[in-house]
């Protein structure tokens, strides 16, 4: 039995948003390149499978959504279904496409779709609009030569390039910025968050080429005694008794907190 999906609406600002988004679709050329940014929990899954959906009946072309882990390929194609929208997720066992005309959507992977494309092995036709999820992750771009002749609209929290070298005025046009943080939180659509900061040294932490942390520098602060040691303590003095979500630099240092709170005698899942 298939699984039911309730379907979704889309909230007065996601709406506008789509709104100024198909303007460029309507207006600008084929080959355009937008870029479109709305804070993490704005819904920008909603209003881009919402997209996928108007543009599909619109046009009757196909659409090509680039994701860059299997879990978010995974969600996204359980959003469109929500919005009515038939798609196919191309992963690692998908190596031709004969059912491909049954579609009007395809989900995949960046590096499984570039393998797939430069062995020769798939192709997509007739591809009138190209969705990046995460698009500040710079991998995304080896794939622009296959869809030349297409609309490519970017999504993101961050629109700043993972990569210092490559930013991403290079590769879009234009910037569409949706509603702020303290817009969404003062329209009750995110949670004021009650924060709470240790003083902690960091000064071991080194800046890659990227601009970021490295991951050595990092790991090698996180997973050291007097850290973890400092992280049960902040779960005891604020969290205690609550469900707690622990966001690490990495999964070595995921591993730690995993065995640090399993010492202590706590409950804990990686």
């Amino acid at each position: 039995m298939a699984e039911k999906v309730a379907e979704k609406k889309l909230y007065d600002y996601q709406e506008a948003d789509l709104q100024k988004i198909f303007s460029y679709l309507n207006d600008a050329p084929d080959n355009f390149n937008l870029l479109y940014q709305l804070p993490t929990g704005g819904g920008k899954t909603v209003v881009f499978s919402e997209i996928v959906r108007r543009y599909i009946e619109q046009t009757n072309k196909k659409v090509v959504i680039l994701t860059h882990r299997i879990e978010l390929c995974k969600q996204t194609s359980k959003m469109l279904k929500g919005f009515n929208v038939n798609n196919k997720i191309i992963n690692s066992k998908v190596k031709e496409l004969p059912d491909q005309d049954e579609y009007q959507c395809f989900v995949a992977m960046v590096e499984t779709l570039n393998n797939r494309l430069s062995d020769d092995k798939l192709e997509v036709s007739d591809v009138g609009l190209v969705i990046i999820d995460e698009a500040h992750y710079n991998s995304f771009t080896k794939l622009f030569k296959y869809f030349e002749e297409s609309f490519i609209l970017g999504v993101t929290a961050t629109p700043l390039s993972s990569n210092i070298k490559l930013p991403m005025k290079d590769n879009y046009q234009e910037l569409i910025v949706g509603n702020s943080i303290p817009s969404l939180i003062e329209k009750g659509f995110l949670a004021r968050a009650n924060t709470y900061s240790y003083d902690v040294g960091l000064t071991s932490l080194q800046v890659g080429i990227n601009g970021d942390y490295t991951v050595k520098s990092s790991e090698d602060l996180y997973t050291n005694f007097s850290m973890q040691e400092k992280l049960v303590q902040a779960y005891e003095e604020r969290c205690k008794g609550k469900k707690t979500l622990i966001f690490n630099n990495g999964i070595n240092t995921s591993w730690y907190v995993y065995q640090t709170f399993k010492d202590a005698g706590y409950e804990i899942r990686h």
